[in-house]
């Protein structure tokens, strides 16, 4: 089956366990709050024995649980955003052909890629969708209880943060996006949250 791609537009933050989410309505065109949903994540990571993949900005996974549980790619970091690429998870150990191709297409050539087991995420996710008066999806604010395991030397952590992932309705200007990024951040700033030290969660359960 073939893969889907989209870019993702985000923005992470860490925060304490005890911080209350802000209220977001009237942040641009945010007028509607949804009612939070919780998902149960778990995500393996794999690289090669010589972490090629982290090297090169990408991210493979195999996640379990949540709307879009499948085999995933994150490219290098763009202009704006990140590509993500998703495939059915299957029995959720081999990769597909399909997605060891498309990242061999971004590898030196004669990088072997026996992809192994590099690190496990569990994340107790709490969204909450947002919205604009007409219905549509700006963005959503994900509430993440994080524990993350280094799959390679037995190392753990645990940590909680804040995302706010841009959907199909945020704005069509680069301009307009950032504006309501901007406006989410300083709300969720003055709540408590910190700018995220680490850019994923896979950096930080790998302690780079």
């Amino acid at each position: 089956m073939p893969h889907t791609s989209q870019l993702e537009i985000e923005r992470k933050y860490d925060v304490d366990e005890e911080t209350l989410p802000p209220a977001l309505v009237g942040v641009g065109a945010i007028a509607v709050e949804g009612e939070p949903t919780t998902d149960e994540l778990v995500a393996t990571y794999l690289d090669t024995a010589g972490l090629d993949l982290a090297r090169a900005r990408i991210a493979v996974r195999a996640r379990s649980g949540g709307g879009d549980e499948g085999w995933h790619v994150k490219l290098a970091p763009e202009e704006e955003g990140r590509r993500e690429l998703h495939w059915p998870l299957g029995d959720g150990t081999t990769p597909p052909a399909e997605l060891v191709q498309a990242v061999r297409e971004h590898l030196p050539e004669g990088v072997a890629l026996e992809l192994t087991p590099l690190a496990r995420i569990r994340n107790t996710r709490v969204t909450v969708l947002l919205q604009d008066a007409a219905g549509f999806d700006l963005a959503e604010l994900c509430d993440d209880h994080v524990h993350g395991e280094n799959l390679r030397t037995g190392h753990s952590d645990a940590w909680r943060e804040w995302e706010v992932e841009l959907l199909s309705g945020a704005p069509d200007t680069r301009e307009g996006r950032t504006a309501l990024l901007d406006g989410i951040e300083a709300r969720l700033l003055e709540a408590g949250a910190r700018h995220a030290a680490t850019a994923s969660k896979l950096q930080r359960a790998l302690g780079l």
